[in-house]
């Protein structure tokens, strides 16, 4: 049976009865008193096996049902959501059981209003899957409920396999590891003399060992000319016991560790050919890309580390055609460009201002004030992708010569290490905001007026200083007066 009606006999608790009507008069309000600003809603329970739905009470004798999670069953709940003329739906984003539904509903023109699950509760409720759906749809009719941002379906498509890439690198790491410690067992010192043992030294090394080369002599040759240690050192670093069981779990984990080089270097051809189903906003043929500013030539210089010889994509160009200008040219952006895109994808027009888009991505402080005094103040728990890969971008700017490193270090001596990353992000991404929405160039000049700016301003707050204690600061250079 496709859905069930409403049992007859639903078990009242007056126990919560009682304490909802406490709360209403303590707060002052009624909720059902509350105009109704959307008529045409409903709610939606979302489970791994059954999806309860509630419309209006007027709208279906039977305004609760319950489908099963099928394909055929999402199929009936739309058809029968447009029976009962619902234009949009309220659901709470539970794992990945929503995005099915969500997907149905787009494509039968219903209006999907993903809801954050801590927003609801907020709010008092019954608590049961029966209930909960009915709960949803009153708070989303009387406009109690925000939608989340969910970037549109091309853009959610890249997102994926972004995201799947990322696992997939994460797999590969602890294979590396397994590498590690395989080779520590067998007291081969290799992953300690040179820097990175999946290299073009430390993988001829290893495949070598697999292929039953013992001789230390004759696996130290495989040096690249690049490496610092010498020859001789990686010798003696490639003298061990060479027992069967460890062998054994090296070559396995050289194995995996290749398999996936593979299915990342396969994710990535699939990302490209996404990325070009995408409309340019800009013709580098017409419009050139600008010139690369950034002052870190060595890592402009760094190539990528891929395990595709023939990749001829260009990160830098393919941001340009998809943003229309160059983002890579803001300090910490470089490489985090095109997952930025899959996050928030390139139309910014849902934030009105570069604060509601920091406010967002959960990188300004808040608080809670009661009574005209500061209860709580600090950062709000947000698992934010887009958050995340700012932060990212602040965090590797330590070294940074720009004047965006340079504000980093100044915040670490102020505030600490981690609230200054979060500053700094947080100025990443308002320039971030700004140059895409406005289509400008980021122009690091403008940091020089702000700079002679808050010299002067420290000069004069030094003087005055001074001046309170008696004393009067003469520039280097300049004769004291008579």
């Amino acid at each position: 049976m496709a859905c069930k009606p409403k049992p007859p006999n639903q078990p009242s608790n007056a126990g919560a009865k009682a304490r909802k009507g406490k709360r209403r008069r303590r707060t002052g309000m009624c909720l059902e008193d509350r105009p109704i600003l959307e008529p045409n809603a409903a709610g939606i329970d979302i489970g791994s096996r059954e999806i309860f739905v509630a419309v209006p009470p007027d709208r279906d004798p039977n305004p609760v049902r319950v489908f099963p999670t099928f394909t055929e069953n999402l199929q009936e709940l739309a058809a029968w959501l447009l029976q009962c003329g619902m234009t949009t739906a309220a659901m709470e984003s539970t794992g990945v059981y929503w995005i099915p539904l969500y997907d149905i509903l787009e494509q039968r023109g219903i209006k999907p209003c993903l809801v954050n699950a801590r927003h609801m509760k907020n709010v008092p409720g019954r608590r049961t899957d029966w209930h909960e759906c009915q709960w949803l749809q009153f708070l989303h009719s009387v406009g109690l409920l925000r939608s989340a941002f969910r970037p549109e379906a091309q853009v959610c498509a890249v997102r994926t396999l972004i995201r799947h890439r990322s696992e997939l690198v994460q797999a590969a790491s602890q294979h590396i590891q397994h590498m590690h410690k395989a080779l520590t067992q067998m007291n081969l010192q290799i992953h300690h003399v040179i820097s990175d043992i999946t290299g073009t030294t430390g993988l001829a090394i290893l495949d070598a060992i697999l292929e039953g080369q013992r001789d230390p002599v004759i696996l130290a040759q495989f040096r690249d000319p690049r490496i610092k240690a010498s020859e001789e050192t990686i010798r003696k670093s490639l003298v061990g016991n060479w027992r069967r069981e460890h062998l054994f779990t090296l070559k396995q984990s050289r194995e995996l560790y290749r398999t996936y080089q593979q299915r990342i270097v396969a994710c990535d051809q699939e990302i490209e050919s996404l990325l070009t189903e995408f409309t340019p906003r800009v013709d580098p043929a017409k419009k050139p890309l600008p010139p690369d500013r950034k002052r870190n030539r060595a890592a402009r210089k760094r190539r990528k580390k891929t395990g595709n010889p023939d990749a001829t994509f260009d990160l830098r160009t393919e941001a340009y055609k998809l943003f229309g200008v160059d983002v890579t040219q803001i300090p910490g952006v470089e490489t985090i460009a095109l997952p930025l895109f899959s996050e928030i994808g390139r139309d910014l027009s849902k934030w009105p201002t570069g604060g509601h888009f920091a406010s967002w991505l959960a990188l300004c402080p808040d608080n809670d004030i009661s009574g005209g005094r500061v209860l709580w103040r600090g950062m709000r728990k947000v698992n934010n992708q887009a958050g995340s890969l700012f932060r990212l971008a602040a965090y590797s700017l330590h070294h940074s010569l720009t004047p965006m490193g340079d504000y980093l270090r100044r915040m670490k001596s102020k505030i600490g290490p981690a609230a200054a990353t979060t500053a700094t992000a947080h100025k990443i991404a308002i320039v971030f905001y700004t140059i895409v929405k406005r289509q400008v160039e980021y122009d690091e000049t403008i940091w020089s007026t702000r700079d002679i700016n808050r010299k002067k301003s420290l000069e004069a707050k030094l003087k005055r200083q001074a001046k309170q204690l008696g004393y009067e600061l003469i520039p280097t250079g300049e004769k004291p007066a008579a």
